[in-house]
Order: structure tokens, then sequence, then C-alpha cells
């Protein structure tokens, strides 16, 4: 890409209405001719500088040099200084990672305050190839092969012209940089790789960033090609309803490749393939745990689901209340005589003389017994979950009435026939369920 393209990349860009752009300025050559190509087109932009103190008055003079060219073009300017160390230890990262994640948080925090549409930074072909590189000796998928990549808020204008080209192209306009000294030093992976590794190749083999620049086009063109396979085939596995997804296990099975695909899809939840992969021949009602979704085997499924917030065990039922505060919809009266037709699932008729009030509303709990109406003796709920056919979610979702420690209904399905009101009962608690 010659200058020219790269200004009507800026053109366009900054051709919409509306649209703020910052530009993330060291003071180095990159950035400073991605400012001067900014401004030899008229485009407004604001700049922001980051002063991470690791030279001292080097850094210092860094950012001055940034603010004086900025002061003398009229343009707004924002800096700020970081302690990095503090960071460092804090969230034990090396020098670059730390300094990379406070940049651009601080990036992001511009950007809500002042309504930034874009962040332009200067990265170029070189660190396009050194990214590849790095991440290639990492053991990184494709989409860690395909370089530095635009996204919707930050745009690399530079991302496709080679070091060389930007060094020349500022000194033909005669454009003003500073030099960072420690890009000379092997303190960081980047600059080893970069001194003995890239420098060197690109050295003997000129045409190594032309090729690259070609490999790199047709890795991004077969990753949305794999991207796009992906999508299609998940769409036809993955069947939403209401807030849990569920995924046909012998389809999930039966796919080529299945540990790539499980991998895409479930990673970004925070899911390893081969956990997911250990709940095909998992007992059901297994389950997995990321810190956002949960992964639950049924019988022929996995279901997804995110992972439940904290919610109140106990709902107390006064029956001279309205139910408001319920987490379920129920209304209830009180009757004098036993009608002829048979109680339906939703309806509870209870003997107001057997129960003690308050009546309370819980979930589940481990141990849990009742004794069913048209049955003898008791039975554990988990047994009559389990004959019900419930799910986890199911099981995990369902509500029960009590009264004191007693279980008098498990709410929609089936009473306890010591609270039942029989027929000769005279005064019946009717409480019914609206789903």
């Amino acid at each position: 890409m010659n200058f020219e393209e790269i200004k009507k990349t800026l053109q366009d860009l900054s051709s919409f209405s509306n649209i703020k752009l910052l530009l993330a300025h060291s003071g180095g050559v990159d950035s400073s001719v991605l400012a001067e190509l900014l401004l030899s087109k008229n485009i407004e932009f604001s700049v922001a500088h980051c002063n991470f103190k690791l030279r001292g008055e080097k850094s210092d003079a860094d950012e001055q040099f940034v603010m004086d060219w900025c002061n003398s073009q009229n343009i707004p300017f924002f800096s700020k200084c970081f302690d990095i160390e503090i960071f460092k230890k804090e969230n034990k990262q090396s020098t670059q990672l730390a300094a990379r994640n406070l940049r651009y948080q601080w990036f992001g925090e511009l950007r809500k305050t002042h309504r930034f549409t874009f962040l332009l930074t200067a990265h170029n072909l070189n660190d396009q190839f050194e990214t590849f590189l790095m991440h290639a000796t990492r053991g990184t998928g494709i989409s860690g092969l395909l370089g530095i990549k635009d996204t919707e808020w930050v745009k690399r204008p530079l991302k496709d012209t080679s070091k060389g080209e930007i060094i020349a192209y500022a000194k033909s306009n005669r454009i003003k940089w500073r030099e960072d000294d420690s890009n000379a030093t092997d303190i960081y992976m980047r600059n080893k790789f970069r001194h003995h590794l890239v420098e060197p190749w690109l050295e003997k083999h000129p045409n190594t960033l032309t090729n690259f620049k070609i490999t790199l086009n047709q890795l991004i063109e077969a990753d949305l090609f794999i991207q796009n396979q992906l999508e299609s085939l998940k769409k036809q596995l993955f069947k939403k309803k209401e807030n849990i997804t569920e995924i046909d296990l012998n389809a999930l099975e039966l796919i080529p490749q299945k540990e790539f695909c499980i991998h895409h899809w479930f990673a970004p939840l925070g899911f390893s393939s081969k956990e997911v992969i250990k709940l095909f021949k998992a007992q059901k009602g297994k389950a997995f745990y990321s810190t956002s979704h949960r992964l639950i085997k049924e019988n022929k499924t996995l279901v997804l689901s995110p992972c439940r917030r904290s919610e109140k065990e106990y709902f107390t039922l006064y029956l001279n209340d309205t139910g408001k505060d319920l987490p379920i919809k129920l209304n209830w009266n009180t009757i004098f005589s036993h009608p002829n037709n048979q109680w339906k699932p939703h309806q509870a008729a209870l003997d107001k003389k057997t129960i003690k009030l308050p009546l309370y509303i819980r979930k589940y709990q481990k141990g849990d017994y009742f004794y069913p109406v048209k049955m003898k003796g008791k039975k554990l709920l988990s047994k009559f979950f389990k004959d019900e056919k419930y799910t986890t979610l199911e099981k995990e979702s369902q509500w029960i009435l009590c009264s004191g420690e007693d279980i008098i209904w498990i709410i929609g399905k089936r009473c306890d026939k010591r609270f039942t009101a029989s027929e000769t009962c005279n005064e019946i608690l009717l409480i019914q369920f609206e789903e």
C-alpha cells in the first residue's frame, strides 16, 4: 500500500458524519508519520500519549515532544503517566503486557468520556510479521497467525506498510520523531525476535515482507471461510430455548475434527475442548462451570446456560397478601365444599386444618421427601424427579410449597396426601399455579 492509498483510507475513515478520531502517538516514527498524514488531509483528530516512566527523563521528553507538536498544530492532546511496576506486580504480567493493558484501558476510558469513534494506532507490516512469528512459536491456531487485526474500534492504517517505507517517507517529508533507545536492547522478547531473527532475515531476503503480505491476506481469507462454516454448523447444532441452549450429543460426536470445532465454540465461554469431550461419556447431571456459563450433560444433549445469579431461597406466602413478591404466579381462596370434579396438577386443594401458617416456597434440597397422593408411603423428591424425567435445569427451577418442615405441594405437579382436602373437608384452601 502506498501513501496515497493510506491517505485515502484515512479520508474514508473520517468521511462519515460525527466521526471523532483518536490517535495513539508515542513520538516514534510510525505514529509521527501517521499524524502528519492525517494533517495533510485536513482530518480532525485528537492525540493520546502514554508515559510509562520506563526511561526516566527520556520518557518525559517523548511526552513533551508530542505535546509541543500538538500545540503547534492546535490538536487536542491527552496524556497520562502510569505506575507500571505496581500494575505488573498486582497482575503478575510482563512489562510489555502490562503496558499494553494499561494503554488500551485508558484509551477505552477516553473513548467513553469523549465519544471517540475510532482509535488509530501506527502498527506497521514489520510489527505484523514479528507478531506472526511470535505467535507461531507459541503454538497458536489460525486466528493467532493473522497479525494485529483491526476491530470495530481500533484501526491500523499502516499495517500493510513496511518500517522501511515509513522511515523513507518521514525523511523525504522532513518529519521529526523521537527514537526510543530501549528498542535497541534485548530486554523484551519482541526485541530479541527483531534483532536476532527478523532483521538478519530481512537483510538477506528483502522480498520477505512482500511475500508475507500475500500469505497474510490468504490466511485472512481462509480464516473468514472457516469462521463462516463454523457459524453455519453451530446454527444447526445449537438450539436456543429461552435462556438455555441445547446441543445434540450424537450430532456433535459425528463432526469431523470435532475437537477443533468444540474449541472454537466453547473456548470463548471459558471451557476447554477436553472438558466438553469428557461430558460425552459422563453420567446425566454432570456439569462443568466457567466464570460465566454452565455446561450440563443430559441424556442426549449438552445444555448450556448462563451461571445462575444468587437468588432468594425462601419466600413466605401470606394468605392475607397479594403474593406479588413471590417468584411464581399463585392465587388462592378458601372454599367450603368439595366439588365433584377432580383437581388438576396446577391446583392444590388443602385441608386448612392440617397446615401451619404462614406457608413458604423454596427450591429442592437433598433428602427432601413427600407422601404423594394415590401412592403408599413416602417418596424422595430425587426419585420423583427421575421418574418424571426431569432435566437438571428443570429440577433446579421446580418450586415447592411447604408447611413448616413438611412439603405440601410440588407446585404444578403433585400434592402431599397428608394435607390434601378430603371429600368431607368443610374448609379448603385452594391454591392455583399460573405458568
